[in-house]
């Protein structure tokens, strides 16, 4: 089981972080996606930066032969994330500045982050994965 992916929205994040977080002493590395959500007449994301960065970062994790859980956490439309009262905007766990953001978690915290302006770049994603 190399990479299990899990999904979540803002309203079923809680249910399935809980899963999430349970589950984690069992993996290798556990990671959060927070990216935007894709517009439905489109199937695009309206974010560009996560168009480029979500098909290196899952080529990355599908290589990998360790227990990788990747969760994405789709934070809404546009107009949901510019609000400055986002959850995750405000969530002391997670202080979302951009998207996408992927977080390393570990011992019930983050342990490495990759923002939005580094989130493509392959070997930040091997180390985040590696825990370097």
């Amino acid at each position: 089981m190399p990479l299990k992916l899990l999904d979540a929205t803002v309203s079923s994040f809680d249910s399935v972080f809980e899963k999430f977080r349970s589950e984690a002493p069992q993996n290798k590395a556990n990671l959060i996606l927070f990216l935007a959500d894709k517009d439905p007449s489109t199937s695009l994301s309206w974010c560009p930066d996560c168009v480029r960065a979500e098909p290196v970062i899952y080529k990355k994790l599908e290589a990998t032969a360790d227990d990788v859980v990747l969760l994405r956490a789709f934070v809404g439309d546009r107009p949901t994330w510019r609000n400055p009262q986002h959850p995750w905007r405000v969530d002391s766990r997670f202080k979302l500045t951009g998207v996408p953001t992927l977080v390393r978690w570990e011992n019930d915290t983050i342990r490495g982050r990759l923002a939005d302006h580094e989130a493509h770049i392959e070997n930040k994603i091997s180390a985040l994965v590696a825990g370097n």
